[in-house]
């Protein structure tokens, strides 16, 4: 069952540490990451998300920059921006070429930025710093397209960044792994990572203030991401609140049959160990097309948490954007 749209106000950050906008950083301005060492597993306990429970519309149909399926979408908590991630129309899907379209919570176009050579956008985060954006993301595309390191910028509209830029600050959070993406908790100020060694994907979960200023070296947690018993294998997305993370896997209808395989699974983040799920979600289910694209949290003015859902719907060449959400916690 769905619902529509919810403006938001505006809110601001709680918590700044280390953040300074624009500053070039120590060591994560050589790019030199600490590595993820022995983990703690020491996120602290929080509510979790209850999959079972409704989704409900933000928006629907709405056009990017760009006429390519979304692959992540991230919310600056800070000053009310939402940021969608699509492959560059025309671009050789291993280029790692991407486009950030900026909207507004109704879904209307703000701006677009084009990152050349960063990755694949399935994740990344926005982080709000006085009123400017600062995006995380992967960078360095592989010969798979994906980004072998993460890197943090501001988000200024209508320019193009290539992946050697000097106004990007690249990190490389575990030295071993040669595959990095990220996404931002913005309730609880923490970046999380997800990165590939040779016996599959990990996540690891860092202070966003001590990450920001190129510390790796204490991630509150790490551990090898679990096997996910799911309808589709298909990865389309990851984001976390407090001590649970969130995985989205499905694949669209073309793929499908005309199935509905998009399911959502919860992660506790302290034992590595699947919580609840997958859950099949159909939020959006009416949707043509209609690909799993994307997770994302964001936090109301009224403190109100809730756990985003993307989907790509519309035909080759006129692909759109649609948001949906889930904010019962248990």
């Amino acid at each position: 069952m769905t619902h529509e749209p919810i403006y938001e106000p505006r809110i601001a950050l709680s918590r700044r540490g280390l953040l300074r906008a624009g500053t070039g950083l120590g060591v994560a301005a050589l790019g030199l990451g600490f590595g993820a060492g022995a983990a703690s597993a020491a996120v602290p306990t929080s509510q979790r998300f209850d999959l079972t429970q409704p989704s409900y519309d933000l928006y629907r149909g709405k056009s990017l920059h760009d006429v390519t399926v979304q692959q992540g979408f991230a919310f600056d908590n800070v000053n009310r921006r939402l940021f969608v991630a699509q492959r560059r129309d025309g671009s050789a899907e291993t280029a790692g070429d991407l486009c950030i379209t900026q909207l507004d919570f109704e879904g209307n176009y703000v701006g677009y930025m084009h990152l050349t050579g960063f990755g694949h956008g399935v994740a990344f985060g926005a982080q709000g710093v006085g009123t400017s954006t600062y995006l995380w993301t992967e960078v360095e595309a592989n010969s798979n397209g994906y980004g072998k390191r993460l890197a943090r910028f501001k988000f200024t509209s209508g320019t193009t960044l290539s992946n050697t830029s000097s106004a990007l600050t690249k990190f490389t959070p575990v030295s071993t792994a040669t595959e990095h993406t990220c996404s931002i908790d913005p309730v609880n100020n923490r970046l999380i990572v997800r990165y590939h060694l040779s016996d599959g994907k990990h996540i690891a979960v860092y202070d966003l203030a001590a990450a920001t200023s190129g510390n790796f070296s204490s991630p509150l947690a790490d551990f090898k991401q679990p096997s996910l018993p799911t309808l589709s294998s298909t990865f389309q997305g990851y984001a976390a609140y407090g001590q649970y993370l969130y995985v989205l896997t499905g694949t669209s209808y073309d793929a499908s049959g005309g199935v509905v395989n998009s399911e959502v699974t919860s992660i506790d983040m302290n034992t590595g160990t699947i919580k609840q799920g997958p859950v099949l979600t159909k939020a959006g289910e009416s949707l043509d097309f209609r690909e799993p694209e994307g997770l994302a949290i964001y936090q109301t003015v009224a403190s109100e948490v809730r756990l985003f859902l993307g989907f790509a719907s519309g035909a080759a060449g006129d692909r759109r954007s649609n948001l949906f959400y889930k904010n019962a916690l248990v």
